[in-house]
């Protein structure tokens, strides 16, 4: 039997994660830290799991990215590192977030490669997916198009890596997967205006306004697109899940599989917040993509992942982390 036959074999079998050395980029984040607590439940030693920091290991060096595998030698890697913000950090800084994203997950797959890791799972984005893609988006739809102008740059960089980790599959037999969540959002989110992405804006501002004792809340845009959102410590369990039983080079979807309006959500949580003022929409500002909502068959019928939390439970959770974690 060939090598390249038996590593065939291999990718076909279920990996036993508390048997690994696993390095988990971006593992001190929002996701990572969830990630890593769904590691630890399928009992991967402590001392097996990796977490580089920023600050040791700037992964937009070359120079840095080659310390991580000469410092832990993995055999599996979770790159969830990245440049991440909202719509205005979009706007702002579109070749930082198209540079470093670029940047780290191409130099981080590339040295996996000549370290033979034995797995690589890269987190992808729904921003990645044409502008007007037919709802439910379904994998085979995300070349069709050129994404939403505002987040492109951060989509397209993102999509490059997709790219990237299928030509190693056919060239070298490289075993990456690439895994595609909608808006994220949960305990240990980013509220802060310039970085927070619709859920934790819209939480701060209204409780802002309540605390204040105002009777109205501006939210941007119309109103009228709508998002699918999926609770962190679901799409944590759905990443871990893949990187046991995924062992494919096609995408895979990762969501909750429902859409909320922005309007809709913004009443919801006011509705949690117990706010009586009114919601206002600035149409002077951008709304972003029209409508998002995934397919997730593929991940159900690939490595049995369905999401468990609903959005109101997700939200009302969220919003107690965020009282206590400002001491509200």
């Amino acid at each position: 039997m060939t090598g390249s036959l038996l590593r065939t074999v291999a990718m076909a079998e279920e990996t036993d994660l508390s048997k690994k050395r696993i390095m988990v980029t971006g593992a001190s984040g929002f996701l990572g830290r969830f990630v890593i607590n769904q590691l630890l439940k399928r009992k991967a030693a402590v001392k097996n799991i990796f977490a580089p920091t920023h600050q040791e290991y700037d992964l937009t060096k070359l120079t840095k990215v080659k310390k991580t595998y000469q410092d832990f030698k993995p055999q599996i890697v979770i790159h969830l590192a990245g440049k991440v913000g909202g719509i205005e950090a979009n706007r702002k800084s579109p070749g930082a977030f198209f540079y470093e994203n670029l940047l780290m997950g191409t130099q981080i797959i590339e040295q996996a490669r000549f370290s033979n890791v034995e797995k690589f799972v890269c987190l992808g984005t729904v921003c990645s997916y044409p502008k007007f893609t037919p709802v439910p988006f379904k994998e085979e739809n995300l070349w069709n198009g050129y994404p939403e102008e505002t987040n492109a740059p951060y989509g397209l960089a993102k999509k490059a890596l997709l790219t990237q980790l299928q030509a190693y599959h056919q060239q070298y037999n490289f075993n990456g997967i690439y895994l595609i969540p909608v808006n994220l959002y949960g305990p240990f989110d980013h509220f802060d205006s310039w970085s927070s992405h619709v859920i934790p804006s819209l939480i701060k501002k209204i409780f802002t306004a309540k605390k204040e004792g105002k009777d109205k809340v501006i939210v941007w845009g119309t109103g009228k697109p709508t998002r699918e959102f999926l609770y962190v410590e679901d799409a944590a369990q759905a990443i871990v899940q893949a990187t046991e039983k995924y062992n494919k080079p096609e995408p895979v979807n990762i969501g909750g599989g429902c859409e909320i309006s922005i309007a809709n959500l913004a009443k919801l949580i006011a509705k949690i917040l117990k706010f009586r003022g009114i919601i206002i929409f600035d149409p002077t500002k951008p709304d972003g993509q029209p409508r998002r909502q995934l397919n997730v068959e593929r991940a159900k019928k690939e490595f049995g992942f369905t999401a468990k939390t609903d959005l109101e439970t997700g939200l009302t959770k969220t919003i107690k982390w965020y009282r206590q974690f400002n001491n509200l």
